[in-house]
């Protein structure tokens, strides 16, 4: 009876100094991923801030088939939040702290597994840097005294363990972020009659594949004009093509802004007004990046073909900007009209 009594007690030293050595090691820890990703900040931010997206990119579910989402009333911004249940993977949830608009996040994030529960802190930074964003995810907390335990058995620590994971999700977030911003449509609307009317403009010429990135500007310009003489816009921005050649890849083009009347500008001013006939034409619909403008084109010389359509002699093509990066910072978001004047069909006369 002695032995069993002293093997009792030397067990129960041992157990203490083992729970006093666990409970006193430090059990903190901190994963860090960063990623150059090329898209726009507010995207990106966006992405981030709405928690009903995290279900396409988060690393932590890794596909758990029976894992359940419930969200909060909020799901965008401050005080936003979701809960998870998984008998595979374990429950949590999440909830955003603070949000700082297209530059950071704060969040918690709680786990509960058969180590307990634990609740860690979630940090986010979207850097503007040159074409792409720096974003930085940071996890901070510290171990509950079981994962401490479980984790003497391991040969790598919490954040080695993690480390992955966290590359795993911003692999996923790259990749998500992508798909969004190279998505578009391309529609044939159809025949329709468009109204015309007086505008202003300004003519430059270049390639076709310059014509994206000098028509901001151009558009600017005339925006600024029309704005400093109180002259009313009834329309959104459009590009028309004096002269477009496909086999050069070259244009002749005018940004410009339709106006209710005409307006005759100074003789001095860059900007000058033309008229537009009332036409009919083919309207053609993308919606998405700029970089598909050309195929949207296509679309509509096809549809053209197909369809038996003339084009009017010495048309001048144009595409209105009805959203762009003013309004949306996702491309995918843009929505542009790309019109064709049409002509009537000659008729073969009866002898």
């Amino acid at each position: 009876m002695k032995i069993l009594k002293y093997l009792f007690f030397l067990l129960l030293i041992i157990f203490i100094g083992a729970s006093i050595y666990i409970a006193t090691k430090d059990g903190s820890y901190q994963v860090q991923e960063r990623r150059m990703i090329a898209a726009p900040q507010e995207v990106l931010y966006d992405e981030v801030n709405d928690l009903t997206t995290w279900k396409e990119w988060e690393p932590w579910s890794n596909g758990a088939e029976d894992m359940i989402i419930n969200y909060g009333d909020k799901t965008i911004g401050e005080g936003a939040n979701y809960e998870w249940s998984s008998e595979e993977m374990g429950d949590g949830s999440l909830v955003t702290t603070k949000a700082n608009p297209h530059g950071s996040i704060e969040q918690q994030v709680t786990f509960k597994t058969t180590f307990g529960e634990s609740t860690s802190d979630i940090s986010w930074s979207f850097e503007k840097q040159n074409d792409s964003i720096l974003t930085t995810w940071t996890l901070k907390g510290d171990q509950t005294f079981l994962e401490k335990a479980a984790f003497l058995f391991e040969n790598e620590s919490m954040t080695q363990r993690l480390q992955p994971v966290f590359k795993h999700g911003l692999d996923n977030l790259e990749e998500q972020i992508r798909k969004e911003i190279e998505s578009y449509s391309i529609n044939v609307d159809g025949v329709t009659q468009h109204g015309g009317g007086y505008y202003l403009y300004i003519t430059t010429a270049s390639r076709l594949s310059q014509i994206a990135g000098k028509m901001q500007d151009m558009t600017n310009d005339v925006s600024n004009f029309m704005n400093s003489n109180n002259i009313e816009m009834t329309d959104k921005p459009f590009i028309l093509f004096n002269e477009r050649n496909e086999d050069r890849g070259t244009a002749i083009y005018s940004a410009a802004y339709f106006t209710p009347s005409e307006v005759i500008t100074p003789q001095d001013s860059q900007v000058l007004n033309g008229f537009m006939p009332n036409q009919k034409t083919l309207k053609t619909t993308l919606k998405g990046d700029y970089e598909y403008l050309q195929e949207a084109w296509d679309a509509a010389y096809q549809y053209i073909q197909e369809n038996d359509l003339v084009i009017m002699e010495d048309a001048e093509f144009f595409q209105v900007h009805v959203t762009g990066p003013k309004d949306n910072a996702n491309p995918a978001e843009w929505i542009t009209h790309l019109y064709i004047p049409l002509g009537e069909k000659e008729t073969a006369l009866d002898d």
